[in-house]
């Protein structure tokens, strides 16, 4: 059994994933949700649209669950802290997912052009508000988050909802709408043909060049005018209050500087979003590529430069709370590990088995065909 200081970074490293796993899958359906009103411009089109998804969206959200069961259970303190400080988020998250299924399920039941435009942009609604918000949780991280804790080590948050939506973590949430539409776009471009296929390919097309803008502008924002932390004392597991942090990283620099190799994450993300513009002009798997890589690449980038920290503090600094100070016991992360490494390998070759036996393109005779059994 690996120790706890190895525990406890496995367990950030398997986070890591699961939120990328998250962003990868369900980023596409949300991305092609919020295209849905623009590159489907017949009922027929937009049933295209929705039936590229309609195999995997439900099963694309457990990733996400999968991934707040394992930040709740390998970081208590940050599950807790979280759910203080982005309550409304949440909540306003929430409440959007709501109308994903509904929508998938409903929209076609009556063949009442109202009712289906209705579900529509219930549908775009509900993936454009989970994409901009999970940007903008991002970008209130690196800037520190207005909580700090008690000697009991109970949570007190000091923010608001409004004060969430700053302009540069309202950026942040521009970078995450773009590359997840983008990311939409790429799957459609690999299962339509067309009209809506000639469509993606603008939105590819478009929606790179926003991205690397966006990126680009975030990065500079960062390292010239956003203080990051260092840790300047040894943390003692299970108590985040034992340890001393300096305002010293000027744009969270710190890791890249010690570790020259994590400039490939930036690298691969910039790589992903060049693909994924080339790959507008010719090629379906290609910007699918693209934007893959662009997505691991950026969240990539964001977790190496708050490493070791998880979730900073911007009222008390010394009370963030890190890899190394919020984790769950060594029993408990030994005991998760086991279950993660039986359970997770089975839920990908599921999760690729179905993705293999469900996959083609999807055309508007597809729906005429087999109206009354399609999404």
């Amino acid at each position: 059994m690996p120790s706890y200081e190895e525990l406890q970074l496995i367990w950030w490293v398997l986070v890591a994933v699961l939120l990328i796993g998250f962003a990868l899958t369900d980023g596409f359906d949300m991305g092609a949700a919020i295209l849905l009103p623009w590159v489907g411009r017949t009922d027929g089109e937009r049933r295209v649209v929705i039936n590229t998804l309609g195999p995997h969206w439900d099963g694309n959200q457990v990733w996400l669950i999968t991934a707040g069961g394992a930040l709740f259970a390998a970081w208590p303190p940050v599950y807790a802290a979280a759910f203080s400080g982005f309550y409304w988020a949440m909540l306003l998250v929430l409440f959007a997912l709501f109308l994903r299924p509904v929508g998938f399920d409903y929209r076609s039941k009556l063949d009442n052009p109202q009712w289906r435009n209705a579900w529509d942009w219930g549908l775009f609604v509900g993936s454009l508000v989970p994409a901009l918000v999970f940007g903008v949780a991002f970008g209130n991280l690196l800037q520190g988050v207005p909580f700090d804790l008690d000697e009991f080590l109970r949570v007190s948050y000091h923010g608001s909802f409004w004060a969430l939506l700053n302009p540069f973590a309202l950026l942040c949430g521009v970078i995450s709408l773009s590359m997840l539409t983008l990311h939409g776009a790429s799957w459609l471009v690999m299962r339509t043909e067309g009209d809506i296929l000639a469509r993606c390919r603008k939105v590819q097309s478009i929606l790179s060049v926003v991205v690397i803008v966006c990126f680009t502008l975030a990065g500079l924002w960062l390292t010239m005018g956003i203080m990051g932390m260092s840790i300047t004392s040894s943390p003692q597991a299970g108590n985040p209050l034992i340890k001393t942090v300096a305002m010293n990283n000027l744009g969270w620099q710190d890791f890249y500087k010690a570790n020259p190799m994590a400039w490939l994450a930036p690298i691969v993300a910039y790589a992903g979003l060049v693909l994924s513009f080339f790959a507008s002009r010719g090629g379906r798997w290609t910007g699918f590529l693209g934007s893959s890589l662009a997505i691991i690449g950026v969240l990539l980038t964001v977790g190496l430069a708050l490493f070791p920290f998880i979730m900073p503090s911007s009222l008390a600094p010394s009370h963030s709370l890190t890899v190394w100070d919020a984790t769950s016991s060594e029993k408990t992360l030994g005991i998760m590990l086991i279950a993660a490494l039986i359970f997770v390998p089975i839920i990908l070759c599921y999760t690729l088995w179905c993705y293999w036996k469900m996959w083609g393109t999807v055309t508007v005779k597809d729906i005429q065909a087999y109206s009354h059994s399609r999404y």
